[in-house]
């Protein structure tokens, strides 16, 4: 099994993936600004990620580099270009450099957000047209890999992610994105809450879910065949977001009479506009990595035992 450093595993993804390698075989190293801050079942290791000794230092002994790592305050982004064009690009070029320089075989985590959401299931080979900043900067992160490892990299795409935080709680709720989308229902749901599914022209209204824990099983595929070039680590089932809740509904045993639908308040909107089909085709990936099926209702079926269990669920596990 190999020894993997993963960056941003104390975030939301991150931390599903991390903890899908760890229950995989793999040995997980997590890389963090602030470790002292988080408790997690992997080793925590501090890196400067401006300074190339750190980071250097910190990938010593690892076979792969998996980066998840992202700034998430979009407004921010905005804001400050400079520092978000560091933080994305700069950061993941840094990253694939150094790992390259090792012998390490480098993954970078990017997004379904890379499409300008007038196509349907985009293939991987789809370069992609961003419509908003955070979907530029990863594309851009994307190219930054493609051409600094020339094809010796891997981009693996995510969409509409499932999943519970591992090490802490989630930092939002419902977005106008897929994000937390579902554990968001389920949680308000059982309380006996109403749940609003969010629409209108400002919200991603398709896309093909995932579970975060099988990026990471399949990420441990794309390590054992040492594959290369562009993934999508997405379910089979293009949906739409209510459909996605009723599905979530049936799969978890949820009253539909609690599910209304309205558009988002204005203090949720994104600072830009959003794709509204970014779904993604995975018959490649599934090809390359020898992935069997991943229907939407198994996907869920996974999450609700990761919740009720407390441990991750990856369909993929052998």
């Amino acid at each position: 099994m190999a020894r993997i450093a993963v960056t941003g595993s104390t975030g939301f993804v991150g931390s599903n993936i991390s903890e899908a390698l760890g229950l995989l075989g793999h040995s997980v190293v997590g890389l963090t600004r602030n470790g002292s801050s988080y408790t997690a079942t992997w080793p925590l290791v501090d890196v400067n990620y401006s300074s190339d000794e750190s980071i250097s230092r910190a990938l010593d002994d690892a076979d792969a580099v998996v980066h998840c790592a992202i700034a998430d305050d979009f407004r921010r982004l905005l804001n400050d270009r400079e520092a978000a064009y560091d933080n994305y690009v700069v950061l993941t070029e840094r990253l694939a450099r150094i790992a390259d320089s090792k012998g390490q075989k480098f993954i970078f985590i990017s997004t379904d957000w890379v499409m300008d959401g007038t196509g349907h299931r985009e293939l991987e080979s789809n370069h992609g047209n961003a419509i908003n900043y955070y979907g530029f900067l990863k594309s851009l992160a994307e190219q930054a890999v493609h051409s600094s490892l020339d094809g010796r990299g891997v981009v693996a795409r995510v969409a509409g992610v499932m999943g519970r935080h591992r090490i802490a709680e989630a930092p939002r709720l419902q977005d106008v994105g897929f994000g937390f989308y579902v554990d968001t229902l389920v949680r308000s749901l059982r309380a006996g809450n109403e749940f609003q599914v969010w629409g209108g022209p400002n919200v991603n209204q398709i896309t093909t879910p995932s579970l975060a824990s099988e990026a990471g099983a399949q990420i441990s595929r794309i390590i054992e065949r040492d594959a290369t070039g562009t993934f999508h680590l997405v379910g089979d089932t293009a949906v739409t977001r209510m459909d996605l809740a009723y599905a979530a509904c049936d799969v978890f045993d949820l009253p539909r009479h609690l599910i209304t639908e309205g558009e988002p308040p204005a203090a949720e909107l994104f600072p830009g506009p959003v794709p509204v089909d970014s779904s993604l085709a995975n018959e490649h990936t599934k090809s390359v990595l020898g992935i069997g099926p991943q229907p939407l209702h198994d996907l869920l079926g996974a999450f609700r035992l990761e919740i009720d269990g407390g441990t991750v669920s990856p369909l993929t596990v052998d």
